[in-house]
């Protein structure tokens, strides 16, 4: 690897052994000798000099401390003169412009030297603290200890997994950091420290042109300014560290089991093609665990298989960046964040990596609650090539923390297939207290398509068809309105998911942010809550009011996502349309299933003021669920967009839809239907009440906002057949 200035700084070492102390001085303290004109004038040129004269010895002028505190004034603002600087300041000066030039070198050089020198003397730390944390670990291994009988533990008594991440990864570790340690400095980005706090930004990252939003760990504690007990979790201490490590490698070898065991641990079930996981079985299979199941907790099992779009390397790097796997799952995952990295991996990937993590889990809708976790996450590549990453619950770390809901090794094996696709078969198992969810969700809970390996493996395959959507450059041209260059289909998918993103975090029963029930006649209730945006591009400024309402129609979900997603049917139930008719002007097809899209809409109302007024939708829909979110958006701004300019500077305030079945799978005729025939509507709009962010909220706004929900719900249900007479 080469070094950049290397070689003066070498130079600069060399001078500093061979120069007498006295002239050495003379270097020191901003105090550098240059050349006089007088002296270059005399050494002449080549062709003029006398072969067999001496060559005279070159005098050194010494600056004065009036000329050295003018040029280090004008070295901070400008520390690389051009020649007309260079003669202004040697006339003011009365020196040479070729003197001025050379003290600027020089000035320069010993900048460049002392910067280096203090690089080194971190990277000199730095080497100290990981030798330090070697022997801590070489100690541990000496002191281990067989956890059937008590006694000293010889190596060879210790499981695969345990060597790996016990003995190679402590060796590795310090060699994976240095190495990234120099790789930053030349790279210019900061150094990944296995002991930093916070979320840590992996130097993998998915480049698929989306995602960018988002980036820090998250989003919907930063949109509300949580305090709840998710954002006063921290690290685990050194002590916790081998007892995680061992609790991993247990629940990755879980994990495996889970995933490919057949009866008697998991059975058919008779009513559907799902599968029921048999506790006892589990029980004597696998005794240890994470111990007994608490009091007042009921287990939740779930196993789901698919081929998805990808390529295995991609699925594992969205599944161990926090920031990607929130954006994919944004639906699922209100927030996550990484509290520490125990281990970055072996081999410049994945293999081995090891985080702490804490993370939310969502349902669309105010009235179930969601489920928090802190887990420790694992990643291992095994023999035959298959990935697995697995989660297990870290709550017996948690001090005097009384937990809603553990995770049980959960998590997914990644298979490689020919042609960029993969197999991932995906098992989610946790004990739960859900007795707080609403009566009209509880089905569907307990069907695990709320929250099990059904929805995570549909929404990964949904999401996959989207991301591939982003990298095709091959669009053909069709009907009137398809965007085929790439870099607006890019722009405009950019903006359509941060538009879902913020859409899905402001929509459920996250802690983070609290719902205030207004009077109404009980499940459908509407519940608001208020934000101040300030100092975000991507939101207008102010005061922003968010409403949600949910309930049950006696209609199929399919039925209800065609009415809404339908930009014929707008009028019927858009009050802000004013019931003046939508076109669509622009669609982008992101998956196979055609209610997957992203469409811009032009409402042509009566209204003038709203004659220009541009609607950005998305409409995406799986086995387990659709949504329909939409925003109005500026005119300009998107022209700017479609041009494959920068979305993330268009202010957006999404409203929409969450379209859920009202239970689970069965099978009528020999016809996989969803549900009993009805359908779980959460309908949410964000609204700008107040342009001045320190502005108090009316009650007029809030009952306006009332008013607004009450009769877009009145007007669906009356348009698909929900509504009695």
């Amino acid at each position: 690897m080469f070094q950049p200035n290397m070689f003066d700084t070498h130079h600069l070492l060399d001078i500093a052994h061979k120069t007498p102390e006295s002239e050495l001085e003379m270097l020191r303290d901003d105090e550098f000798e240059s050349k006089s004109g007088t002296d270059i004038m005399e050494a002449g040129s080549g062709d003029e000099q006398d072969p067999n004269q001496r060559p005279k010895k070159k005098r050194y002028h010494r600056h004065t401390q009036h000329q050295i505190q003018e040029m280090e004034a004008f070295f901070k603002e400008c520390p690389h003169p051009d020649d007309k600087q260079r003669k202004e300041l040697g006339r003011r000066l009365g020196l040479e412009p070729l003197q001025v030039k050379f003290w600027f070198q020089n000035k320069r050089t010993q900048m460049k030297a002392q910067h280096e020198r203090h690089e080194n003397t971190q990277l000199r730390t730095e080497n100290e603290k990981l030798r330090a944390d070697n022997i801590r670990y070489k100690e541990a291994l000496s002191n281990a200890t067989c956890p059937n009988c008590g006694g000293p533990a010889a190596i060879g008594e210790m499981s695969f997994d345990e060597q790996h991440l016990r003995i190679e990864n402590a060796r590795l570790r310090e060699e994976i950091d240095r190495i990234s340690g120099i790789a930053a400095k030349y790279v210019g980005k900061p150094m990944l420290s296995s002991y930093t706090h916070g979320a840590p930004q992996p130097a993998r990252s998915l480049d698929l042109g989306v995602g960018a939003f988002g980036a820090q760990s998250g989003l919907v504690g930063d949109l509300y300014g949580a305090g709840d007990l998710l954002r006063s979790v921290s690290g685990p201490t050194e002590a916790d560290k081998p007892m995680i490590i061992e609790l991993a490698v247990a629940a990755m070898e879980e994990l495996i089991r889970m995933a490919q065991a057949g009866e008697p641990l998991w059975t058919a079930s008779p009513d559907d093609n799902a599968e029921i996981l048999s506790e006892d079985e589990y029980l004597r299979t696998f005794p240890r665990g994470i111990g007994p199941k608490p009091l007042g907790l009921k287990s939740e099992a779930s196993r789901e298989s698919a081929v998805v779009i990808m390529n295995h390397i991609n699925l594992v790097e969205i599944l161990m960046d926090v920031n990607q796997w929130t954006n994919v799952f944004s639906g699922i995952v209100t927030r996550a964040m990484t509290l520490e990295v125990l281990s970055t991996g072996v081999a410049g990937n994945y293999n081995g990596a090891l985080q702490v993590m804490t993370a939310e889990f969502q349902v669309p809708s105010p009235l179930v609650p969601t489920r928090e976790n802190y887990f420790v996450r694992y990643c291992k590549q095994h023999a035959d090539g298959t990935w697995a990453v697995v989660d297990v619950s870290l709550d017996n770390l948690r001090p005097s923390a009384i937990s809603r809901c553990r995770r049980r090794p959960s998590g997914c094996l990644i298979q490689e297939l020919p042609n960029g696709y993969s197999k991932v078969i995906w098992v989610e198992h946790v004990e739960v207290d859900d007795r707080a969810v609403h009566n009209i969700y509880r089905a569907l809970v307990n069907s695990g398509l709320a929250f099990g390996a059904k929805r995570w493996i549909a929404t990964l395959d949904r999401q996959c068809e989207r991301l591939a959507s982003v990298m095709a450059n091959n669009i053909p041209a069709g009907d009137v309105g398809i965007i085929t260059a790439p870099e607006g289909r890019k722009s405009m998918l950019k903006l359509a998911e941060r538009m879902v993103m913020s859409f899905c975090a402001g929509v459920g029963a996250s802690t983070a942010h609290t719902w205030t029930t207004l009077s109404g006649s009980g499940a459908d209730d509407v519940r608001v809550m208020t934000r101040k945006s300030m100092d975000d591009p991507g939101r207008p400024p102010g005061i922003v009011l968010n409403a949600a309402t949910s309930f049950w129609l006696p209609v199929p979900p399919k039925r209800v996502f065609d009415f809404l997603r339908d930009e014929n049917s707008r009028n019927e139930w858009d009050i802000l349309s004013n019931g003046g008719m939508v076109q669509e002007m622009a669609h982008i097809a992101n998956g196979r299933d055609p209610g997957n899209s992203v469409s811009l809409l032009r409402v042509n109302s009566a209204n003038s003021s709203q004659s220009n007024m541009l609607i950005l939708q998305e409409s995406c829909t799986d086995s387990t669920g659709s949504y329909v979110i939409y925003a109005p958006v500026d005119v300009v701004a998107m022209n700017v967009v479609l041009s494959g300019g920068d979305p993330d500077y268009v202010a957006l305030l999404p409203s929409g839809f969450a379209i859920l079945p009202d239970g689970p799978m069965h099978h009528g005729g020999g016809i996989p239907e969803v549900g009993t025939g009805g359908s779980l509507l959460t309908v949410a709009f964000q609204i700008l009440v107040d342009s001045v962010p320190t502005a108090k909220l009316s009650l007029g706004s809030v009952a306006t906002v009332n008013n607004l929900i009450k009769c877009t719900v009145q007007r669906i249900k009356m348009a698909v057949g929900g509504e009695t007479a």
